[in-house]
C-alpha cells in the first residue's frame, strides 16, 4: 500500500465565534465551518501531501462593533476529498459518506458569536479527530485468489497498466481501469489485492481488500482452472473449491456482498489439462450441492453465488476476452435497466398515493 492511501486521520476544528458588544447589545459573528466536499480527480494521498499536518481549522467570526453590530460569519474551510469516502469518528462510528461529486459533509461546526445569551462571550467551535475511509467506486470488482490472473485480465480489457509477475502477491494496491466500447460507453473495473483464506478475519490484505468490494456494482470472480496453492505449507485447492472459498470469505465479511450480480471468468484455459478440468468444473457448478463434501464443513458457504455468465478465458492467448467484455456490458446494462424500472415504479406509486 506504499503509494495508495485508503485511510487518513485528520483534525478538524470549527472557528471560534466573534465577541459581542455589551453596551449596544451587539452580537459577534458565528465561527466558520469545516466542510468535506467530494471532487473528481482527488486522492487521499494528494490531501496528505498538500496538508502534511492534517489539520483543518475554519476562520474566526468577526467581533461586533459600532459600525457592524452583527459581526460577519468566519470563513468556512472546504476540504476536497475523493468520491467513495466514509467519514468515521475516532470510535469507528460512521457519521457521514460522500459518493458523488459535489456532495458535502459538515465535519466541524463553528462556535456561536457572543450575545446576551452568552454574556457577550464567544463560543469555541466543534473540534474532533475524524477518519476518511476510502472505498473505491467501480462498476465491476475483480475478486480472486493471488495469481488467478486478475492483473493480466485488467491489462487485456482496459488501458490500465498493472504490475504483472508470476509470484503470488503482485497486486498490493487497488488498480482501476476502464473498458472502452465502440459506442464510447465506459465501464470501470477495479483489480483488488488478492484474497487469501481467512481474509474476513483480516489475514493477508484482509479488510483492506474486502472493503473495496462493497462499493462495486457487480463482482467478477477470476479463477485459475488448474487450481490454486498459496505456498507449500497451505493446501492445494481445485477451481471448484476456490470458488466456494471465495464465496465463503465474502459471506463472512458481509453477507450483502453475495446479493450483488456476479460473473465468473475461468482463466488459463490455454494450459494442457484445461479442457478436462473445465468439463469437471462445469459439472460441479451445475449441481454444487453434490460436491460440497469435498470441503471441510466450516469452509462451506451458507449460500452459493448465482453467476449470470460463466466465461472461459485465457489472458495469455486472448481467447474469450471479447466475449467477457460483451458479457460485462450486458450485465451492467441489465442492472441499470432494473434500477430505472424500480425508480419508475416508486415514482408512480408516490403519484398515486399523493392523489
Amino acid at each position: 500500500y506504499s503509494n495508495f492511501i485508503d485511510d487518513l486521520r485528520v483534525y478538524v476544528r470549527g472557528g471560534t465565534g466573534g465577541m459581542g458588544y455589551p453596551r449596544l447589545g451587539g452580537e459577534g459573528g458565528r465561527g466558520g465551518d469545516v466542510w468535506f466536499v467530494a471532487r473528481e480527480r482527488t486522492t487521499l494521498k494528494s490531501i496528505r501531501e498538500k496538508y502534511p499536518q492534517k489539520r483543518f481549522v475554519a476562520g474566526t467570526g468577526n467581533n461586533s462593533s459600532i459600525q457592524a453590530l452583527k459581526g460577519e460569519k468566519g470563513k468556512d474551510c472546504e476540504v476536497h476529498v475523493p468520491m467513495g469516502i466514509s467519514v468515521l469518528d475516532d470510535d469507528g462510528k460512521q457519521i457521514g459518506e460522500l459518493n458523488a461529486a459535489g456532495e458535502r459533509f459538515l465535519a466541524a461546526r463553528g462556535g456561536l458569536g457572543g450575545s446576551l445569551a452568552t454574556n457577550f462571550l464567544p463560543c469555541k467551535g466543534q473540534r474532533r479527530m475524524v477518519h476518511l475511509d476510502l472505498k473505491l467506486i467501480a462498476d465491476v470488482g475483480l475478486v480472486g485468489f493471488p495469481n488467478a490472473g486478475k492483473s493480466s485480465l485488467l491489462s487485456k480489457i482496459s488501458h490500465a497498466k498493472p504490475e504483472i509477475a508470476n509470484y503470488a502477491f503482485t497486486t498490493i494496491q487497488p488498480e482501476l481501469g476502464k473498458i472502452m466500447y465502440a459506442d464510447y460507453k465506459q465501464i470501470s473495473v477495479a483489480d483488488l489485492p488478492g484474497l487469501i483464506e481467512g481474509a474476513h478475519a483480516n489475514k493477508g490484505m484482509g479488510h483492506k481488500f474486502l472493503k473495496h468490494v462493497e462499493r462495486t456494482k457487480q463482482l467478477l470472480l477470476v479463477v485459475d482452472i488448474s487450481g490454486f496453492q498459496l505456498s507449500i505449507k497451505t493446501q492445494f485447492r481445485t477451481a471448484f473449491e476456490t470458488i466456494l472459498l471465495l464465496t465463503k470469505e465474502l459471506e463472512l465479511y458481509k453477507e450483502e456482498l453475495l446479493t450483488k450480480p456476479a460473473l465468473l471468468a475461468i482463466n488459463k484455459i490455454d494450459l494442457p489439462c484445461a479442457k478436462d478440468n473445465l468439463d469437471e468444473l462445469m459439472t460441479q457448478l451445475q449441481n454444487p450441492q453434490d460436491f460440497l463434501h469435498l470441503l471441510e464443513e466450516e469452509m462451506i458457504p451458507a449460500n452459493t453465488l448465482e453467476f449470470r455468465e460463466i466465461i472461459p478465458i485465457s489472458t495469455y492467448t486472448g481467447e474469450g476476452i471479447e466475449e467477457l467484455k460483451t458479457c460485462i456490458r450486458k450485465s451492467i446494462d441489465e442492472q441499470a435497466e432494473q434500477v430505472n424500472e424500480e425508480y419508475r415504479k416508486k415514482k408512480l406509486l408516490l403519484l398515486q398515493t399523493s392523489k
